[in-house]
C-alpha cells in the first residue's frame, strides 16, 4: 500500500507562523520594525515569502504597513483593545452558550487548560490560552460565527500579550477559565456564558481602564495620600504636645 505523503508547509506559511509566534509571545514588540531582508536572513528564505507573510499578517491586524515607515508590529492602546474585546463580548459568550446547549465536546478546552496550567513560559501559556477560548466557541454549530471570532483571535492575543507584559495576571485568568469550563461541562449554558462575559470584560477593564476610570483611580490615590499626610501630621502634632 502506498503511503500518502504529508504536505510540506510552504515557505510563506513557515515564515507566517514564525513571525506570528514571535509577535504573540512578545519577542517582537508593538511598534517594532519588521525588515524584509533581516527576516529573510533569519529564516533562510528569499524576501518573497516574507513579503507575502507580512501581507497576510497585515490582513489579520497584527502588523501595519506604511508607505513611509514600512512594516511594524501593531501598537496596542486602549481604543484598539476595546474595539477587539467589544467584538468578543458580543459574540463569544453566545457562541459558548450555543456550544453547551448542543452538547458539543469540550475536550479540546480541557486539554488546553491543562497545557496552560503546566506551561513553563509565557509563550506556552499564551498559545494555550488562545486554544482554550477557541475550543469554547468553535463547536457552536455556526461556522460563520466561528470564523468571525477567528478573525479577531490574533488581535485579542496581541492585547493579552501586551497586558501580561505590563502586569502578569494569568493566575487569575486561569481560575476564571476553570470556572467557565466547570459550568460548561455541567451543562449550564447561561451560567457559562455569563462567566465568560465577565471574564472578558474584567480583563480589558483591568488592563485598559477607561479615561473616567483612570481619573477615579487617580482621585482615590490622591485622597489616600492626603489622608495619610493628615494622619502623619496629627501624629507629629500629638508627639509635639507630649
Amino acid at each position: 500500500m502506498t503511503s500518502v505523503p504529508v504536505p510540506i508547509p510552504s515557505r510563506t506559511q513557515f515564515v507566517l507562523d514564525a513571525i506570528k509566534h514571535r509577535i504573540l509571545t512578545g519577542r517582537l514588540t508593538p511598534g517594532q520594525a519588521l525588515v524584509e531582508t533581516e527576516l529573510a536572513a533569519q529564516f533562510g528564505v528569499s524576501k518573497t515569502p516574507v513579503r507575502e507573510a507580512l501581507k497576510t499578517l497585515a490582513g489579520t491586524g497584527l502588523v501595519v504597513m506604511s508607505q513611509y515607515k514600512g512594516v511594524t508590529v501593531r501598537m496596542v492602546d486602549a481604543d484598539m483593545a476595546r474595539e477587539v474585546y467589544d467584538v468578543r463580548l458580543l459574540l463569544e459568550p453566545e457562541a459558548l452558550r450555543r456550544a453547551v446547549r448542543r452538547g458539543a465536546s469540550l475536550d479540546a478546552a480541557r486539554d488546553a487548560l491543562t497545557r496552560a496550567d503546566g506551561a513553563t513560559d509565557t509563550a506556552e501559556r499564551s498559545l494555550a490560552n488562545r486554544d482554550f477560548h477557541r475550543a469554547l466557541y468553535l463547536p457552536c454549530g455556526n461556522p460563520l460565527l466561528g470564523r468571525m471570532l477567528d478573525e479577531v483571535r490574533d488581535q485579542a492575543a496581541l492585547v493579552s500579550a501586551v497586558a501580561w507584559a505590563a502586569s502578569p495576571s494569568w493566575e487569575r485568568e486561569a481560575g476564571e477559565h476553570r470556572e467557565i469550563l466547570r459550568l460548561a461541562l455541567d451543562g449550564d449554558a447561561d451560567g457559562a456564558a455569563r462567566a465568560l462575559h465577565t471574564h472578558i470584560a474584567s480583563f480589558v477593564d483591568r488592563a485598559f481602564p477607561r479615561a473616567a476610570d483612570r481619573a477615579d483611580q487617580a482621585d482615590q490615590a490622591d485622597q489616600a495620600d492626603q489622608a495619610d499626610q493628615a494622619d502623619q501630621a496629627d501624629r507629629a502634632d500629638q508627639g509635639g504636645r507630649e
